[in-house]
C-alpha cells in the first residue's frame, strides 16, 4: 500500500507555474530582451519563495509530491536559463554542461526511485499518478546552498548586459563558486543517497 495525498496545493500549484515561466525565460534571454527577463525571474523567484513558506507553515499543504516537484521546477528552470544564457554569451559552456549533467543524473535517480518504491504490481499508472505517494525527498544542505549560487549567478547575469558589467572578474568568480557548489553537491548525493529518500508506508 501507498499514501494517497491531494496533489492540487498551492505549494505544487506554484510549482507549476514556475516550470511555465521558465520556456518563456528562454524566449526572452534569446530575444535578449533582458529587462522583461529580469522581471520575469523575480516572478520566478517568487513562486519559489512562496511554495516553501507556505508547505513549512501550513501542514495541510505539504505533500511528498511537493517535495519532489519543488525541485524538479527548479531544475527545469536553471537548465532552460543556463542553456539559454549559455547561448546569449553571458554564462560559459563548461559550466552549462557541469550543471545539466548532475541534474539529468538527479532527475534519473528520482524516477528509478519512484519506481523502486511503488508496489507491485507496478503499472504504468500507479507510476505516473500523482495521487499516490511513494517516497519523500529530502535534499543535502549543500545542494540547498548550490541552488541559492545557481540563482544568484543567474540573475547576476540577466543584469549584466542591463548594467553593463558582462566582463566584471565577481561574474567570473561566481562561476568558479557555481562550479564548486555544484561538484560538492553532486557528491553529497552520491555519499548521503540513501539518507535523502524517506519511503512512506501506506495507510
Amino acid at each position: 500500500m501507498f499514501q494517497y495525498e491531494n496533489p492540487w496545493t498551492i505549494p505544487n500549484m506554484l510549482s507549476m507555474t514556475r516550470i511555465g515561466l521558465a520556456p518563456v525565460l528562454g524566449y526572452l534571454i534569446i530575444e535578449e530582451d533582458f529587462n522583461i527577463a529580469l522581471g520575469v525571474f523575480a516572478l520566478a523567484g517568487l513562486t519559489d519563495l512562496l511554495d516553501g513558506f507556505i508547505a513549512r507553515n501550513w501542514a495541510s499543504q505539504k505533500s511528498a509530491l511537493g517535495s519532489a516537484l519543488d525541485p524538479l521546477a527548479d531544475k527545469i528552470l536553471i537548465s532552460i536559463l543556463y542553456v539559454s544564457l549559455t547561448y546569449a554569451d553571458l554564462i560559459p559552456v563548461p559550466l552549462t554542461y557541469m550543471i545539466i549533467s548532475r541534474d539529468v543524473m538527479l532527475i534519473a535517480a528520482v524516477f528509478y526511485i519512484r519506481y523502486r518504491t511503488l508496489p507491485t504490481p507496478r503499472t504504468l499508472s500507479k507510476y505516473f499518478n500523482p495521487c499516490y505517494a511513494t517516497a519523500r525527498l529530502k535534499p543535502t544542505f549543500i545542494s540547498k546552498v548550490n541552488t541559492a549560487v545557481q540563482l544568484i549567478l543567474v540573475a547576476a547575469s540577466l543584469a549584466a548586459p542591463v548594467f553593463n558589467y558582462a566582463d566584471s572578474i565577481y561574474l567570473q568568480i561566481l562561476w568558479c563558486l557555481t562550479a564548486f557548489t555544484t561538484a560538492a553537491s553532486a557528491y553529497s548525493y552520491y555519499h548521503y543517497g540513501r539518507k535523502t529518500v524517506q519511503v512512506i508506508k501506506g495507510r
